[in-house]
């Protein structure tokens, strides 16, 4: 069974960002993630991405967009570690 990450991104605007995390993810995890988006129907500035249903990254919360080798690689460990508890 694929782990779920899902992400709540502003429709204003930050669907691409999102599309750009999504194939990042697929690409790191061939096969095993099921990854959804949301965008918001009106401006919100989120872009907040949850590992089986638990807040990993928040843009609201100050870590601003997955834009950094360092950003993609905090998301990558928690995925791992989801992954790890699921086995």
């Amino acid at each position: 069974m694929a782990l779920a990450v899902r992400v709540v991104y502003c429709g204003a605007g930050y669907k691409p960002k999102y599309l750009q995390l999504k194939e990042q993810l697929e690409n790191e995890f061939p096969g095993c993630l099921d990854i959804c988006g949301e965008g918001t129907p009106q401006r919100t500035g989120f872009f907040e991405v949850l590992v089986a249903g638990k807040l990993v990254h928040s843009k609201k919360e100050g870590d601003g967009f997955v834009d950094t080798e360092s950003k993609f690689r905090k998301l990558v460990a928690a995925i791992k570690v989801a992954l790890a508890q699921c086995q």
